[in-house]
């Protein structure tokens, strides 16, 4: 991968490795901009954040009142999901708290969720996915070559949490996802990982088992009947707070002996060789690049240090054979199939049946009802 040849924003270290940027006449790219405006509206680092907060705890402690739980929350054991349990926990909020096992965990996620757990009392509720579902659906992906390798995760992940909160009767999700360090992403990167009529179009094709435990959430589900008739809402408490995930790292360590993971999503061992060897080999997509540019552009990196960071490489190479080996045995192919999949041609996810169309129909949908009500109109997350 030759990133010198590509162009570099001027202001954070996203460049032309997403063909879709946008450079200004003062080299500043387009998801600079739209991190300002997004922050502008979606980010609140201040008193303001924290007296809406204070007033959306209320509302949940409301609806709650005389249940057993009155939020869920996902914990995987990264830092946000972790310390946002911690907060929540302070707030004197009663969440059922869901882990989705979906056979990749670290040894070190597990112990972290468990020092998290038994630090805030909680109750825990594991959903061990199949991993015989788990498994076809990885290699499905594998043949279909396309980027976003992490959807099987990503996908069963929330549609758990939808499926456990209906069932018990909860309205609000709080989520870790945040601006500071998560909002700036290329969309040419990946499509949704809530699309499941992509996932189902890339099983269909490429997979060799029915999917008869893998609970899917549907286009229908998403958009209109958990928003408009179960009243759900997906909250990111941490877009409320002047979110600095250094700092909650070192808080997690004093107050619940958090252990910091080697690199960026250690927590699965899947999404550590997907992210760290997957993209950067096959797409030339090296996710560092949105994330540092994400803490640039809200404070928290200094640019310099980010390009420094950008020349270290992404895998020890006696670490990265191990972490192969174990891949490839988990997933029961041999390390000539698993480099045949890295060579074999590339997809994007739009070459296969998707949402696109029906949600660009609902934006419309959407855009015509606010503007005959005169208000924005946003429910759904």
């Amino acid at each position: 991968m030759n990133q010198n040849s590509y162009q570099c924003c001027a202001r954070c270290v996203m460049d032309t490795s997403d063909p879709e940027i946008i450079f200004d006449e003062g080299g500043v790219c387009n998801h600079c901009h739209q991190f300002d405006e997004r922050a502008g509206r979606e980010w609140f680092p201040n008193e303001s954040g924290r007296h809406q907060w204070e007033d959306i705890v209320k509302k949940i402690k409301g609806h709650g009142r005389g249940q057993e739980y009155d939020c869920i929350l996902g914990l995987s054991g990264g830092v946000d999901s972790s310390y946002l349990a911690i907060k929540a926990h302070e707030w004197g909020l009663r969440p059922l708290v869901m882990h989705v096992d979906a056979g990749w965990n670290s040894e070190l996620a597990v112990s972290n969720i468990e020092s998290i757990v038994r630090h805030c009392g909680y109750d825990l509720h594991t959903h061990v996915v199949d991993w015989e579902e788990m498994r076809d659906l990885h290699l499905a992906y594998l043949r279909a070559g396309v980027a976003n390798q992490d959807v099987p995760q990503d996908h069963i992940f929330f549609a758990s949490l939808y499926h456990f909160a209906t069932h018990n009767g909860i309205r609000y999700i709080l989520s870790g996802g945040n601006l500071a360090t998560e909002g700036i992403f290329p969309s040419s990167w990946h499509g949704s990982a809530m699309d499941a009529i992509n996932l189902k179009a890339i099983h269909s094709k490429y997979g060799n088992d029915r999917l008869s435990q893998y609970r899917t959430i549907s286009f229908f589900d998403y958009y209109v009947w958990y928003p408009f008739f179960k009243k759900m809402r997906t909250l990111r408490p941490l877009n409320y707070m002047p979110y600095d995930k250094g700092a909650a790292l070192i808080e997690l360590e004093d107050r619940v002996g958090y252990k910091p993971y080697p690199r960026k999503h250690g927590e699965s061992l899947f999404t550590k060789l997907f992210q760290n060897y997957y993209l950067p080999t096959k797409f030339e997509m090296d996710k560092r690049r949105p994330h540092f540019s994400s803490l640039i552009a809200s404070g928290q990196m200094d640019r310099d240090e980010a390009l420094r960071k950008l020349e270290e490489p992404l895998y020890d190479p006696i670490e990265l054979e191990t972490d192969i080996s174990y891949f490839c045995k988990k997933l029961r192919i041999s390390r000539s199939e698993f480099e045949q999949f890295i060579d074999a041609p590339i997809h994007r996810y739009d070459d296969f049946p998707n949402w696109d169309s029906r949600r660009a129909l609902l934006k419309r949908v959407q855009s015509l009802v606010a503007r005959s009500l005169g208000r924005t109109i946003k429910v759904y997350s």
